[in-house]
């Protein structure tokens, strides 16, 4: 089940329409759009939600994306790499997030920093395909998911 909060941040994303991956030439072209303008507003209400914690950037392709996210613990800033491809059968398989610098420092993650993904967040993303993207995957393992790995 998902939270109010979560979903309260989930529903002031804009939903995704086309149902493409990066195997699917001009229609990924259409999705990387959609997917950058989903990004952008999400990235618009943390800021203005004075929540801003994630900076991002794709390759031209927009197959592989890289960039930092970062928290505040008692007055200590927490900074990591963040990274991950979009796999090949996008958008019926979510990206797999990964902090590599959190490798095998933590039980919450997985091999390669890898964050762990709930048994909430798979169904979730199914039942929500095309219409979840990359900001949504973010919205979904929000700041204060993630900062429980960063500091545990």
């Amino acid at each position: 089940m998902v939270d109010a909060n979560t979903k309260k941040e989930l529903s002031a994303i804009p939903l995704l329409k086309t149902k493409a991956g990066p195997r699917d030439k001009d229609l990924w072209v259409t999705r990387l759009k959609e997917e950058y303008q989903a990004l952008i507003k999400y990235v618009q209400n943390n800021k203005e939600q004075d929540n801003d914690w994630f900076r991002l950037e794709s390759n031209k392709e927009g197959t592989r994306w890289f960039g930092k996210c970062w928290f505040v613990h008692e007055l200590l800033k927490y900074e990591f790499e963040v990274e991950f491809d979009i796999p090949v059968t996008y958008p019926a398989t979510s990206p797999e997030i990964a902090l590599p610098e959190l490798d095998g420092k933590t039980a919450k993650m997985y091999r390669g920093g890898k964050i762990c993904l709930s048994d909430h967040f798979k169904p979730l993303w199914g039942r929500n395909v095309p219409k979840f993207g990359i900001a949504h995957c973010h919205g979904t393992r929000s700041k204060s998911h993630w900062s429980r790995s960063f500091i545990s």
